[in-house]
């Protein structure tokens, strides 16, 4: 017997102004178009969430859902209240450099089961497993103490 999954909208986590200013600021840095900036945001919101909700789990974004999670980072007034609301907590983002060790394919396989799991949708073409080799965090957006 399997459960239904209830599914997960990433626009519910912010307010309208947030994710509008959020898209727009994806558009500005990354010369993307609306959509792809949309699309950008929406998996970043998804990736952080899960993230939040599992500390423990060793996590990371591709390099190009990363382009939305650096974006919003920056944005600290908005991200420190998001992750206030929705990881009770501030969630760290922990820039991988090569002699950290490699965990790429490993931690990439895992975010994606839980971002699944946890009822959001997944945009395949920003998660495209080739990008696995190029993980930006050496222990994801979690409170690791490396």
């Amino acid at each position: 017997m399997t459960t239904a999954t209830t599914l997960r909208d990433p626009r519910t986590c912010v307010s309208a102004e947030v994710w509008d200013r959020e898209v727009r600021l994806i558009m500005r840095d990354h010369d993307m178009d609306r959509d792809l900036a949309e699309r950008t945001f929406g998996q970043t919101i998804a990736y952080l969430v899960v993230a939040g909700e599992n500390p423990d789990l060793p996590m990371g974004p591709t390099p190009a859902v990363d382009k939305g999670v650096h974006s919003f980072t920056l944005d600290t007034p908005h991200y420190f209240a998001f992750c206030e609301e929705n990881a009770g907590r501030y969630i760290h983002h922990i820039p991988h450099l090569p002699e950290d060790g490699e965990e790429g394919p490993l931690v990439l396989n895992s975010t994606i089961r839980a971002i699944r799991a946890a009822g959001f949708p997944l945009d395949t073409e920003l998660w495209n497993a080739k990008a696995a080799d190029c993980n930006q965090c050496y222990a994801g957006c979690h409170d690791s103490p490396k």
